[in-house]
């Protein structure tokens, strides 16, 4: 729960009376490898911050999956817009690797906003960040090419290429397993 304690201070620093609040409504929960944290068509209840582990955001498809994002140790990872309008989920996420979060239900979220004076300043910047992390994506999507995207990755996200495997990180940059071997053949 330390990690949690340090990432927040470096969004917005929590005075004690503050952590203590917040840190009370959480959780830890662990998960095996492959395990499904939220389905399609489910609505997103938490707010998890993974202590350890990796976990990917996807839209699952017949012949292969359109995956969007990756979250890792000291990240939150949800389904915001869900959360946020308490809509069913179109996309699922799930673990990649065995993964352990700290887990803060919805309403015990809001809770933490309207009792602590630090709670509101954390969810707003936290907020602004993923909106920034989501438009660069946007952005490079429609005015890069996929090799581009590829070679981006190595300073945007070097965790993401020694940790992921190839196949879903051809998805994220937008293209086949194979045309990410020929960009990776031709770069090499």
């Amino acid at each position: 729960m330390e990690n949690i304690r340090k990432f927040i201070d470096t969004i917005y620093p929590m005075n004690d009376s503050d952590w203590n609040f917040f840190s009370s409504k959480l959780q830890e929960v662990k998960f095996d490898k492959n395990t499904t944290l939220l389905k399609i068509g489910k609505i997103e209840t938490n707010l998890s911050f993974i202590s350890k582990g990796i976990v990917r955001l996807y839209i699952p498809k017949e012949e292969s999956d359109l995956t969007f994002g990756f979250l890792f140790e000291n990240e939150f990872v949800t389904a915001y817009d869900s959360l946020l309008t308490q809509a069913p989920s179109e996309y699922q996420i799930e673990t990649l690797t065995k993964t352990v979060v700290w887990q803060i239900s919805n309403k015990d979220l809001q809770e933490v906003y309207e009792k602590t004076n630090s709670g509101n300043i954390i969810g707003r910047k936290m907020a602004e960040n993923m909106f920034l992390l989501k438009s660069k994506r946007e952005l490079s999507l429609l005015s890069k090419s996929a090799e581009e995207r590829y070679l981006n990755l190595f300073t945007d996200r070097p965790k993401l290429l020694e940790q992921i495997p190839l196949k879903y990180i051809a998805s994220y940059i937008g293209i086949t397993p194979q045309a990410l071997s020929r960009i990776r053949k031709r770069i090499t």
